[in-house]
């Protein structure tokens, strides 16, 4: 049965938080909110949570998971950007944006695509995550918790309603997770827009929350 922790969603509470940290360096997943879906994650660096969370996903090495970072200084630990992706980057975070870049040696092969060296890395727009990655001191594993259309339902995961609430996702994965974060907000059901930096012109690979936003100047794939 996983720990529920509640957090205020603006002003999340340090010894909350700080409890959370130690769980994630002792290797615990957890279900957690972000500003686009709830996701499932664990610390970038505990190698055998990210294989849990694979597991739980049922997501194969060879494709690549996203992380949280707290702010552009952050990802560029992670990542190589480049004077158009700093430009492109610093006018979308925090937001519900992953930013597809070339990886620097600090991302854990773990997580990277294992050909083109890449990783997908977001800000999000969301104080609850950001007190979490601040106190942990390095980003976090996000991926969906619920099944995109683009991925095979996971047999570990009970089916969840197209449009579900939150008592029927903690009921889903409570017994898979070690932790359950709870803002009090409500759910979205909205995953994030993907962008390409890897080369000097962006270019969106999927439509998500805020594109709107973006649409009369970012090119698609």
């Amino acid at each position: 049965m996983a720990t529920l922790y509640e957090l205020h969603p603006d002003t999340p509470q340090k010894r909350t938080v700080d409890q959370i940290k130690n769980d994630l360096k002792d290797g615990a997943v957890m279900l957690y909110p972000t500003d686009t879906v709830y996701a499932i994650g664990c610390d970038l660096n505990v190698k055998s949570a990210v294989q849990r969370v694979r597991q739980i996903k049922q997501i194969s090495n060879d494709k690549p998971l996203t992380f949280l970072c707290s702010s552009l200084s952050n990802i560029s630990d992670y990542a190589i950007v480049t004077d158009p992706a700093y430009r492109t980057i610093k006018r979308l975070i925090p937001g519900s944006y992953t930013f597809l870049l070339p990886a620097t040696k600090l991302v854990p092969k773990l997580v990277m695509s294992p050909k083109r060296k890449t990783t997908g890395i977001r800000v999000p727009d969301n104080a609850v995550c950001l007190s979490i990655i601040e106190a942990l001191g390095n980003p976090v594993i996000s991926t969906s918790a619920h099944i995109k259309e683009e991925e095979e339902p996971s047999p570990l995961i009970p089916e969840i309603p197209e449009k579900y609430d939150k008592i029927q996702l903690f009921d889903a994965l409570e017994k898979l997770v070690d932790i359950i974060v709870d803002d009090g907000t409500d759910l979205d059901y909205q995953v994030s827009t993907i962008i390409d930096l890897t080369s000097d012109d962006p270019v969106a690979l999927r439509r998500g929350k805020g594109w709107e936003a973006i649409a009369d100047w970012m090119p698609e794939e």
